[in-house]
């Protein structure tokens, strides 16, 4: 078991731990949650011991092995999988040693711990972790100086995980994977026979076989059971009860102070006076649970409605070099409002397309009609690395307004989540969250008809995330989004495109349909014996029977007229549920009236006309809501016609 017993630790003067303890059991999957920069992080250093704490302790089974992913990715000219099979030194040591010992019983003892170990299947176990990583046998046996860092981080995850250790420590794993990766990641700790803490911001991976969530807030450490959205139920209910224990509190003291300050100075009551001032002194207030608000990220309406389609690509090419093309046969088309994923393996091309959709690069070969008129927002993880670090957020507003009074662009830069503290601070001095945000706000500024973001999650927390979700709901253009994170895709996109084989093939199924098929084809290939695992590519989308021959121009006119009418549909279920809001506010007031008992005898006709106005607005509640329902119904039933396409068999 894992103890953290009353830690304390502090950096330049800011405490990151009071006196914080929990105990992690033996086994457990757990998910360390918590805002950006409230030391997740520096909590695993301290745990594998590269930090010390200022106090207290932490311990576990001295034997026990800890694992923890180097910060330094391996770069020398091993190839990839014998930089695996090195961090056992346990193994290598052995197989050292059984080449020269000499005595019989030593001989024994080394072959006894070498099965023990399984040593002799190692390296099929190595080859398996890689694979699932999204490393083919080709690539297994090239030196890892061929990679980049974001693949090497990939390495040496895989070999952490190959050393099987008793406590596994994991710090936002999939932000060097692709959906693809992160789906295995998913599935293998599940079932990893082990202790795990993970900092992950992924809600998916956090209720995939994950047993608690170890949240972090205001220095202190609570342990909850169960996934993510058990942990956001649970917090969100004890938030509510301590909130009313602390108004029930609140009202008492006041009574008791109002009794002292009436009756102190009377000499009959001074006793009485007296014993509710000790009653007061003992009174341990209540902290009011008042969680700091997250900054909305909010995207401006396109400047200009342009009709579908926006973007179309006949017959097209597109790469780096001329004579060898990334994608080939490209037919593709982008109406004004789809939201569109690209799903597949980093390589296959994801990003090569974003870049051709915002004429980034040109095409090799084909047309691509529309790119003229469409105004382009666009976000890619690398152009966090291509800030000016010496730029504040205010330095880039002023290049993007420069007519605009000091006023309005601090306004701009407030809606963004940059108040006064951070307008001013470097951009080499904020977080990854605050840089993403930055460039979020930088690609939507020109109110594009068409937003591409690739990857824009790595660096926000989970409230983030959902904060972008909601942005991107509310922005009424085109989306095409790359992401290893299933539940911003599922929650934005009505449109799966897969990037394999050197192009790019529309999948018809779901998110679900689309793991299912790519686990059941590991599988299968797992029972061929392969070692290669390819991405999600033509034999996935066969898995799922999504083989006929689809009458293309058809199909996207039904699309494109079932979209259509999906936008007022929506404002409407908008409108209705911010309406319903709205009367339920005003009847919770009605009742905080009304619970005051001196109401009925002190002035009964007020009370009377409250109750009347309650009645009424519950009977207006419950009439808009179901309004509110029948319009989600409606909705939904839009979104499944604008999915679905006409199928002529061949």
């Amino acid at each position: 078991m894992l103890h953290i017993n009353e830690l304390t630790y502090r950096i330049e003067g800011r405490t990151l731990f009071e006196r914080a303890t929990v105990g992690i059991p033996e086994g457990h999957k757990v998910g360390l949650v918590g805002r950006n920069g409230t030391g997740k992080t520096t909590l695993l250093k301290l745990i594998s011991g590269e930090l010390a704490p200022d106090d207290g302790s932490i311990t576990w089974p001295k034997r026990a092995k800890l694992g923890y992913v180097a910060q330094e990715a391996p770069g020398g000219p091993e190839t990839l999988l014998e930089w695996v099979l090195s961090t056992d030194l346990e193994r290598r040591d052995l197989l050292a040693e059984a080449e020269t010992a000499t005595d019989p019983e030593r001989i024994s003892e080394i072959h006894l711990r070498l099965a023990d170990i399984g040593a002799h299947t190692a390296e099929a176990r190595a080859a398996r972790l890689l694979s699932g990583l999204g490393f083919d046998a080709a690539a297994q046996a090239r030196p890892c100086s061929d990679f980049s860092g974001g693949w090497r981080m990939r390495v040496a995850l895989a070999s952490v995980l190959f050393l099987e250790p008793e406590f596994l420590l994991l710090d936002e794993p999939t932000n060097y994977l692709d959906l693809e990766g992160t789906l295995w990641l998913q599935s293998y700790l599940a079932n990893y026979p082990h202790t795990v803490l993970i900092v992950s911001h992924d809600r998916d991976l956090l209720n995939v076989g994950i047993d608690a969530i170890l949240h972090l807030e205001q220095a202190r450490l609570s342990l909850y059971t169960g996934g993510y959205d058990t942990f956001e139920e649970t917090r969100r209910e004890r938030q509510r009860l301590q909130m009313k224990l602390k108004k029930k509190q609140d009202d008492e003291r006041r009574r008791i102070e109002a009794f002292v300050n009436r009756f102190r100075a009377q000499a009959n009551k001074a006793a009485q006076a007296q014993s509710r001032i000790k009653v007061l002194e003992k009174m341990r207030p209540i902290a009011a649970s008042v969680e700091e608000g997250v900054a909305e990220i909010r995207f401006p309406q396109p400047a200009k409605q342009i009709a579908s389609p926006l973007l179309r690509i006949e017959d097209g090419e597109v790469g780096y070099a001329a004579d060898a093309p990334v994608l080939t046969n490209l037919n593709l088309r982008i109406d004004r409002d789809d939201r569109i994923a690209l799903l597949g393996q980093n390589g296959n091309g994801k990003s090569t397309l974003a870049k051709l959709l915002s004429a980034r690069i040109a095409p090799l070969d084909g047309k691509v009609f529309g790119a003229k008129k469409v105004e382009v927002g666009y976000f890619a993880q690398h152009q966090l690395d291509e800030l000016n670090g010496g730029d504040t957020p205010y330095d880039v507003i002023e290049r993007l307004m420069p007519e605009a009074t000091v006023a309005e662009r601090r306004a701009r830069l407030g809606g963004h989540g940059f108040g006064a503290d951070k307008a001013d601070t470097k951009a080499s001095h904020l977080s990854g969250g605050e840089k993403a945000r930055l460039l979020l706000m930088i690609a939507g500024f020109s109110q594009p008809n068409l937003l591409i973001l690739d990857e824009p999650t790595n660096h926000l927390d989970v409230d983030s995330r959902e904060a972008l979700i909601h942005g991107l709901n509310d922005y009424e253009g085109a989306v095409i989004l790359i992401s290893h994170d299933r539940h911003l895709i599922e929650a934005t996109a009505d449109r799966l495109w897969v990037v394999a084989d050197g192009s790019v093939t529309p999948f018809a199924g779901t998110m679900d349909e689309y793991r299912t098929a790519l686990l059941e084809r590991r599988g299968r290939a797992r029972d061929r014996g392969e070692t290669r695992e390819g991405d999600a590519s033509s034999d996935t989308i066969a898995a799922v029977d999504h083989a006929a021959t689809v009458d293309r121009s058809e199909a996207r006119r039904q699309a494109a007229v079932a979209r259509e009418k999906l936008a007022p549909l929506r404002k409407e279920a908008e409108r209705l549920e911010a309406r319903a809001g709205r009367i339920a506010a005003q009847i919770a007031k009605i009742d905080d009236a009304l619970a005051d008992g001196a109401l009925f005898t002190e002035n009964p006709e007020r009370a009377q006309t409250y109750a009347a106005e309650r009645g009424r607005l519950a009977r207006m509640h419950t009439d808009t809501e179901d309004d509110w329902l029948t319009a989600l119904d409606a909705v939904e039933q839009a979104e499944a016609a604008a999915k679905s396409a006409p199928v002529k068999s061949s």
